[in-house]
């Protein structure tokens, strides 16, 4: 018993003695990035989606989108109290003859917002088409598992954003 306390002993010192060797120094900033601030970048945009536009409408960003960051489209939805209430797209409506999706999609230089849906747009009422209101928020990817990105409010917090700039 004794023999085997002291082989314990004599591993375990063995072990929290040593050291490896130091790994190599790390970059100054994100690989190959260096000088880019990770921040977020917002603005809300008013549009008119008609057959005029075939109910899209692309918007370039005017500020720099890293190849990892990820783009958040949310519309005014509705306004309760005089308080506007805000949807993450996309979202639907639903009629008899189908259903009307506002939805986006995004690259590394623009957003792109769109109907889809199986209903015919061009016999939507205005209310549906004209002067919808969206807001734009541009995020690093890796903090979007991290939080409810349904909450326009609660990104908004997370990432110090007071204003969005009109277009």
């Amino acid at each position: 018993m004794k023999k085997l306390v002291s082989f314990l002993t004599v591993v375990t010192l063995l072990f929290t003695a040593c050291e490896g060797p130091q790994g190599p120094p790390g970059f100054d900033g994100l690989d190959g990035l260096d000088g880019e601030v990770i921040a977020s970048s917002a603005f809300e945009i008013v549009l008119d989606l008609n057959a005029a536009n075939n109910y899209e409408f692309i918007e370039p960003y005017g500020f720099t989108v890293l190849p990892t960051d990820v783009t958040l489209v949310y519309i005014s939805w509705e306004v309760d109290n005089g308080q506007d209430i805000w949807r993450l797209l996309p979202q639907t409506e639903y009629f008899d003859d189908g259903v009307l999706v506002y939805n986006y999609d995004f690259t590394q230089n623009d957003v792109r917002f769109f109907l889809d849906g199986t209903t015919d747009f061009s016999l939507l009422d205005p209310v549906y088409t004209d002067e919808q209101v969206f807001r734009v928020v541009v995020v690093p990817a890796d903090n979007v598992g991290r939080l409810d990105i349904s909450n326009l409010e609660a990104v908004q917090q997370e990432f110090g954003i007071t204003e969005f700039p009109k277009r």
